[in-house]
């Protein structure tokens, strides 16, 4: 009963992010990919304090780094979508004759 409750949240977790970012325009796609890196951020956190616990098994362990390691990808994969979007806006510089 708990793992179909798990799971009807994961589904409703999905389908309103998805929802969600399909009507955000582009204008604000760098603030709240600032935000979302400041949450992966906090993510890895959690991933660290789960793959460090000293709890049964070594599952924890494992799904704690797997999380790790995507969380990571998250947040540097954010920061070079962020920089190559600010970079877009930077004065290419004026010719000289």
């Amino acid at each position: 009963m708990e793992l179909i409750l798990l799971f009807l949240i994961f589904v409703l977790a999905a389908f309103l992010g998805l929802e969600l970012i399909s009507k955000v325009p582009s204008q604000l796609h760098t603030p709240l990919m600032s935000g979302s890196n400041a949450i992966s951020g906090i993510t890895i956190v959690g991933a660290l304090l789960a793959a460090g616990s000293n709890a049964e098994g070594s599952i924890t362990m494992i799904l704690g780094a797997i999380a790790v390691v995507f969380a990571t990808i998250n947040v540097v994969g954010g920061y070079l979508v962020t920089d190559r979007m600010l970079g877009m806006f930077k004065s290419k510089g004026v010719k000289k004759k």
